[in-house]
């Protein structure tokens, strides 16, 4: 597996930028990997519909997926939008004998409501979700394919997404022939700018099974990934508008980032001027605790910590495999505190250096930027 993930993505163009091809492209560079394209359809869209549909030619498909795989290679797929059963049928052809982990989003209709495949190619569908190794369609598109068991008599696993559900609160469900095995709830976002909001998480979904993550973490780190992208959408077009995944560089990346500082202070109240007054966001203020988090231009945040006995500077390697990561450092003999859950939602386990600097390999997914607790856009602008 090259230290780059290559993720293919075999889907249709999004003229808007919102969706399709152009929403993968941002997702998976985002995430650290190399994203490359075979294109089945061209749509002109915007946030408010889409206005043409052209699709490509089988030929021309096939073409594409081998010039990728017979160069640069893969460790991924990612299947989206196909536009004909034709293209389907062929796509099926070349992927049978691959032996690559393919995450197939069934995608029929656009957030707009625009269809994007009819039925002949739903019934294609089939042969895709067979060697698919997960599905992921919307509500709606799972009561197209038949609902959870029609799907699973042929796909290995299947991700129930809540999106298209009603509630304060999305679960999304990971499924098996076994049964459920793993489920996540997050807080769902009033927001009407959520165009491309499956293809962003398929495509980090295959970016994160293409960098070795086991399939539920890569699920939850891109579920945590697609959460902060909605929470930082731009707000553009008049419609469905883009989610942000330009602003989620430093959240979601498979092996330690380092995205998360924190400083000594003596006293919170002047520390907390001085660091807005340089230009930082205040996302979390504790007065009791003495403790404060900014957040930075790019994704990283700084803390301050006031605690009595005056800790130490640590910084922050986020880890989306952290048990896996930290398990292997001490099988290789690091002096390393095995990872525990903490009250503000990180999962932690601190080691030092050999110049005894405090470091914190941890897994805070969108607690570090946006915990439940963070101040309001309004409490961040007072003065």
């Amino acid at each position: 597996m090259s230290s780059t993930p290559r993720i293919l993505v075999i889907a249709g163009s999004d003229s808007s930028g919102g969706a399709g091809i152009q929403a993968d492209i941002k997702t998976i560079t985002m995430l650290g990997g190399h994203a490359m394209t075979a294109i089945t359809a061209i749509t002109a869209q915007n946030t408010c519909g889409v206005t043409a549909v052209e699709v490509l030619s089988p030929d021309m498909v096939a073409a594409q997926i081998a010039a990728c795989l017979s160069d640069i290679g893969a460790d991924a797929v990612k299947i989206g939008m196909l536009g004909s059963a034709a293209v389907a049928h062929r796509v099926a052809d070349l992927l049978e004998s691959a032996n690559l982990p393919v995450v197939f989003d069934p995608v029929m209709v656009a957030t707009s409501g625009a269809t994007l495949a009819d039925p002949a190619t739903i019934t294609a569908f089939g042969r895709l979700m067979a060697l698919a190794t997960l599905v992921t369609p919307n509500l709606p598109e799972l009561a197209s394919l038949g609902g959870e068991a029609a799907v699973l008599a042929t796909a290995r696993h299947l991700l129930v997404k809540g999106g298209h559900g009603d509630g304060a609160t999305v679960v999304d469900r990971l499924v098996g022939c076994e049964g459920e095995l793993a489920r996540w709830e997050s807080p769902r976002l009033a927001t009407r700018h959520t165009h491309g909001t499956g293809c962003t998480l398929a495509s980090a979904i295959a970016c994160g099974l293409g960098a070795g993550l086991e399939l539920a973490p890569a699920i939850e780190r891109a579920r945590s990934f697609v959460w902060l992208a909605l929470k930082d959408a731009p707000g553009l077009g008049q419609g469905a508008g883009p989610l942000g995944q330009q602003n989620v560089r430093l959240d979601a990346q498979a092996g330690p980032c380092l995205n998360q500082v924190t400083l000594p202070a003596r006293d919170l109240a002047v520390s907390v001027a001085f660091y807005r007054e340089l230009g930082l966001t205040l996302r979390v203020l504790s007065e009791g605790n003495g403790y404060a988090r900014f957040a930075c231009p790019g994704g990283a945040t700084l803390s301050l910590d006031c605690a009595a006995q005056g800790p130490a500077a640590a910084v922050f390697f986020e880890c989306a495999d952290l048990d896996q990561r930290v398990a292997a450092l001490r099988a290789d003999g690091f002096a390393i505190e095995a990872p525990a859950d903490q009250p503000w939602l990180w999962r932690e386990a601190w080691l030092h250096d050999p110049a005894g600097n405090r470091l914190c390999l941890y897994r805070a997914g969108v607690n570090r930027r946006w915990p439940p607790w963070a101040l309001d856009e309004g409490e961040n602008n007072d003065g």
